[in-house]
């Protein structure tokens, strides 16, 4: 048995939670450590009582790590632990990250610049629509969305998301191997090849009333911000933004019609604090390092000037058609020939390159410097 497969075990062991795990680990030194540790060593660790020194001890027979490694390798599914580069970076930095996170497909270290959106399971038309284009804006501009995998705002996400040719991380409440929403079965097929289902519940657990909020704290803690898309007064969307501000990371809200159920969570998160967010620009200003680096070159060259930026056809075909005299975007459209979705978030990179800025009225110059 490898430290890995050691991380497996004691995640399965129902006493052993994120925190405890945590607790015995700094204590006794690893996860082969703690496994191999006795009942009276373990009692030792502050934390961690009797009951749960007796479940430690005695693994072995109650834990079928044997049959849950296989159906690891079967599943084709990747065990990360806090061990492995790849372990996602600010989930390290909450107080109770997972010791063991299940992922089928790929976890990069571009997605440390990843951004949170969710929502109602029961929404309206508006709501679904705002969570596509945010999450396809973003997404084409490099940032990844992570989502529940739930029905609604959250399905939205994950298919803007993938509309925009981005990455997208779904962050399941149930064992890996479980389709939870049923619906959502094609979607769940298809996320891996653009990012991965994460989970650090064990294969066939099914989700329940403490699962869900256990996976809203993944959610919010592996991303620098959480976009409330559309909420009621009682959804679970606002328990993960409660956990995003706990976690000291940005909450935006999606205001809605004032006398809409659907967006009273939001309005109340405004009223508290959060960002209103009225379109990705409102994200992206709180975010600028969120952009790959790859898209612009900071090294001097000899003479010391820096060299020009690289971009994309769509960049040079709309910084084309801006110079010193201000024009509206409906005129970049029109000059450019290039659909409004594409013209907004080619904008947005232009912007953040620093080649453009935007005045009042959605107006567009190029910058003099």
């Amino acid at each position: 048995m490898d430290s890995t497969e050691a991380f497996v075990a004691l995640n399965m062991i129902p006493e052993v939670g994120p925190v405890r795990g945590r607790q015995l680990l700094a204590a006794l030194g690893g996860s082969l450590s703690v496994l191999a540790a006795s009942r009276q060593v373990l009692e030792q660790v502050p934390g961690i009582g009797p009951e749960t020194a007796k479940s430690i001890a005695t693994w072995e027979t109650h834990v079928d790590l044997a049959g849950e490694l296989k159906r690891i390798r079967e599943f084709g599914c990747e065990i990360v632990t806090p061990e492995n580069e790849n372990y996602p970076k600010h989930l390290r930095e909450i107080y109770d990250p997972p010791i063991v996170l299940y992922v089928k497909g790929t976890l990069l270290e571009s997605d440390s610049n990843c951004v949170a959106m969710v929502g109602s399971r029961m929404t309206t038309s508006y709501g679904m629509n705002t969570a596509r284009k945010f999450a396809f804006q973003l997404a084409t501009l490099g940032v990844t969305v992570v989502s529940g995998g739930a029905r609604g705002i959250d399905t939205a996400a994950h298919q803007g998301a993938m509309s925009g040719k981005g990455r997208t991380i779904a962050v399941l409440g149930t064992g890996i191997n479980i389709v939870f929403p049923s619906e959502n079965a094609a979607l769940f097929e298809k996320i891996p090849s653009q990012g991965a289902l994460i989970t650090q519940f064990p294969f066939n657990m099914p989700g329940n009333k403490q699962s869900f909020p256990i996976r809203n704290r993944i959610v919010a803690g592996m991303t620098m911000g959480t976009v409330v898309v559309e909420a009621n007064l009682t959804s679970g969307a606002l328990i993960t933004a409660n956990m995003a501000v706990d976690a000291g990371r940005q909450v935006f809200a999606v205001p809605g019609q004032i006398d809409s159920p659907r967006s009273k969570g939001c309005h109340d998160l405004i009223k508290k604090g959060a960002k209103l967010c009225e379109g990705v620009e409102d994200i992206l200003s709180e975010f600028e390092y969120l952009f790959p680096p790859s898209t612009r070159n900071t090294t001097p060259t000899a003479t010391g000037e820096f060299p020009t930026l690289t971009l994309s056809e769509n960049e040079s075909r709309v910084y084309e058609v801006l110079s010193s005299e201000r024009l509206s975007i409906d005129e970049v459209i029109q000059g450019t020939g290039l659909s409004s979705p594409t013209v907004s978030v080619t904008l947005f990179s232009l912007e953040m390159k620093r080649l453009i800025r935007q005045l009042p009225g959605k107006i567009f110059v190029r910058n003099s410097s």
